[in-house]
């Protein structure tokens, strides 16, 4: 995937801060599908690419699917692959602003 695909900058990736590198990376690909970049029913990337994308071991990227699966964001079909969620589910609201 080409870096000027995509709009939303890539996270700092640094292991040794405080989030987790494989979360940062399931909000920012969050953030990509919330702003449209990645359309509802679009076939992701395979995780292998994406690991490349963004310069992490490809179970970091395994495990970044899961937590965007826990959010409802992505679904995968066996032998077909992993795609952005249609419909989304609807953004979380946001616990504390006063």
């Amino acid at each position: 995937m080409d870096d000027e695909r995509s709009k939303i900058p890539k996270p700092h990736l640094d292991p040794r801060g405080p989030q987790l590198v494989y979360v940062a990376i399931a909000d920012h690909l969050e953030a990509r599908i919330r702003a449209g970049e990645l359309q509802p029913g679009a076939r992701l990337p395979a995780e292998r690419d994406l690991a490349v994308e963004y310069g992490v071991a490809y179970m970091t990227v395994r495990r970044s699917a899961q937590v965007l699966r826990d959010r409802g964001l992505i679904v995968t079909v066996f032998g077909k692959g992993t795609f952005v969620a249609d419909p989304l589910p609807a953004e979380p609201e946001t616990q504390g602003e006063t």
